[in-house]
């Protein structure tokens, strides 16, 4: 079930593509805002949600709620949301253009975009920021409580105030910097932010350090649709899709990797976050932290007293390396960007005549949209 989940998250990757398509370029960061502030707005309630119908009824009816909103979404999906190319333009084909094996190779279309330096560039960002982000997600919560001592109301708390942030950080700041400052500079103020709130959660030993990290950790949700934003104005019309896969594909591996870091220097500086164990509990400041069975050592334990948090620091160090690769993005683009709707719609126009050329089929006349049809723009 892990992996079919993991194979549909390519949904994100459709829905910023299906943005590109139908918004200026001007709109396109205001728009990719609004998608990830309706997701994280999503992540605040859900969980509640579906505790408090875990309580009152059983985890089956939660499984099932769940199902039904994912087919209701399908449904909706077809009835009404519309295609992005407009009808006129779209292939009279029951199966669309005709699509040669070397065209479905995903290998030769990773190969094709990989020869862009700009989406390369935003793709090691990517890995390097999203890396220290993916790890602090798994583990963070249960780290509030074992080590900084929250208890589960402040946790739910601090996820509810953290996620209504991130909408207001997405939808209200995101725009306003991506008018003043551009794109490539908006994604590295979001990557400072993430930078100084990896580095606080690493070194801070009080609740109020936690909760003042928690407004820079919303601060710097506007890292990734900046980078989305950019992605798509950088990208050819036809490689939206394959552009956001790949942005979005790393942001996957670092789901897998993340963790994983995570826990191995957890275990390096003898810290264990099992909720379960029955090991030593030490007090830093105000805080336990639940250690392993073991040996104690002087120098752990000082070391315990300054850095609380040590994957975080490992975080914030990766993010700093991010910077310094997301600097020497270029801000302007060898292809020529996606101006508006009306050339990325030309630009699928001249690549269906030149398939239909290719297969031997007659154009009697270009796919071009007359003045009477720019209302469906």
């Amino acid at each position: 079930m892990i992996s079919i989940s993991g194979v549909f998250a390519v949904t994100f990757s459709v829905v910023f593509a299906y943005v590109a398509d139908v918004t200026e370029e001007s709109e396109r960061s205001a728009a990719y805002g609004l998608v990830s502030a309706t997701f994280a707005a999503s992540l605040v309630t859900s969980p509640a949600l579906g505790a408090y119908i875990s309580q009152t009824y059983s985890e089956d009816v939660v499984v099932a709620l769940a199902t039904a909103v994912a087919i209701l979404d399908v449904l909706f999906i077809l009835v009404a949301v519309p295609e992005s190319l407009p009808e006129k333009i779209r292939p009279t084909s029951q199966w669309g253009v005709p699509i040669s094996w070397e065209q479905a190779d995903p290998f030769v279309a990773l190969r094709q975009i990989g020869r862009d330096y700009t989406i390369l560039m935003l793709c090691v960002t990517v890995f390097l920021s999203y890396l220290g982000e993916a790890g602090q997600y798994s583990c963070f919560f249960v780290y509030l409580q074992l080590v900084m001592g929250f208890s589960a109301e402040a946790v739910a708390t601090f996820i509810a105030v953290v996620g209504i942030l991130s909408v207001v950080a997405q939808t209200a700041v995101l725009g306003l910097l991506m008018r003043s400052i551009g794109s490539k500079r908006t994604i590295l103020v979001g990557l400072v932010f993430e930078m100084l709130q990896l580095a606080w959660y690493g070194f801070g030993s009080q609740h109020w350090m936690m909760w003042a990290a928690g407004i820079l950790a919303a601060l710097s949700s506007i890292t990734y649709p900046a980078i989305s934003s950019f992605a798509s104005t950088h990208a050819d019309p036809d490689k939206q899709g394959l552009a956001q896969g790949m942005i979005t594909g790393i942001r996957g591996l670092c789901n897998g990797l993340g963790p994983a870091v995570y826990g191995l220097i957890f275990y390096i500086f003898h810290v264990d976050l099992e909720v379960t164990g029955d090991g030593h509990i030490d007090t830093i400041g105000n805080a336990t932290v639940h250690l392993e069975k073991q040996e104690r050592d002087p120098a752990w334990d000082l070391v315990r007293q300054f850095i609380p948090g040590p994957p975080f620091v490992f975080g914030s160090f990766l993010v700093i390396c991010a910077i310094m690769v997301a600097f020497f993005i270029p801000e302007s683009n060898i292809a020529k960007p996606t101006n508006s709707k009306r050339n990325s719609f030309e630009h699928s126009i001249e690549m269906y005549d030149e398939c239909r050329k290719r297969e031997g089929i007659t154009v009697e006349s270009p796919l071009m949209l007359g003045e009477d049809d720019s209302g469906i723009l």
